[in-house]
């Protein structure tokens, strides 16, 4: 089967554009032209990613992605600006979504950062086995990982996260007590070039924290090195 990608945009040239390209790289691809129309479609066509532009008519993009998310509506995100701006970037991952990327962009980069996305979504339908165990589960305090659900549990209750979220917590937790920089982060994450920007890496952890800390000014799971980065370590006395 294909693909579903969903693209929401008012600007009918870059609909047209991504939509060609998509399909000529072999996916299905639906489209809205407003936020409320992009959200509904989001809502009921179930597609395997969006492809959301920040300035839309009726619903913004953060708006959009602010709704899903509130609705337990994990699909992948990749948020489309023409700002260059910090601010939106920072709001926009901070909101729940997965990437993003500034206009103007080439065709090719956005079904090559689409695919990249896919491919560690799909990771989850082809490690489930019904006949599977659980030995690769990773307990650290009351945190438990099951890799091949793509689950993540905190005092015996499931957590939501997005897919960026799991992949960060799941690959701190395979370098249990270890120091990882941001750029390592962003490399083993992201797994690709964000120019720098590790304030993306921040805005993830700061998510973490806030679904795994019981007091997130005092980390006791997610410690910050200063200067270094960050390490996940099992906490004292559990």
């Amino acid at each position: 089967m294909k693909n579903k990608i969903l693209v929401v945009d008012d600007e009918q040239s870059i609909v047209t554009l991504l939509q060609y390209n998509l399909e000529q790289a072999g996916f299905e691809v639906i489209t809205a032209m407003d936020g409320d129309e992009g959200r509904r479609r989001a809502e009921t066509e179930a597609p395997d990613i969006i492809v959301l532009d920040l300035m839309l008519p009726k619903l913004d993009g953060m708006e959009v992605c602010k709704q899903l998310r509130q609705k337990q509506i994990m699909t992948p995100i990749l948020m489309l600006t023409a700002k260059d701006d910090e601010l939106d970037k920072i709001i926009g991952l901070e909101l729940g979504a997965d990437d993003y990327m500034v206009k103007p962009f080439s065709p090719r980069e956005v079904i090559a950062r689409v695919k990249a996305i896919l491919r560690r979504t799909q990771v989850q339908s082809e490690v489930i086995d019904a006949n599977s165990n659980e030995a690769g589960q990773i307990d650290i305090g009351s945190l438990k990982i099951y890799p091949e659900k793509y689950e993540a549990y905190f005092n015996e209750e499931l957590l939501e996260l997005t897919l960026k979220e799991y992949e960060l917590l799941f690959y701190l937790a395979q370098n249990k007590g270890r120091v990882l920089t941001r750029d390592q982060l962003l490399s083993a994450v992201w797994n690709y070039d964000f120019a720098g920007d590790t304030r993306i890496v921040d805005v993830h952890i700061s998510h973490l924290r806030e679904k795994v800390e019981e007091e997130t000014k005092k980390p006791v799971y997610i410690k910050t090195v200063r200067g270094l980065g960050y390490k996940l370590e099992e906490p004292k006395g559990k």
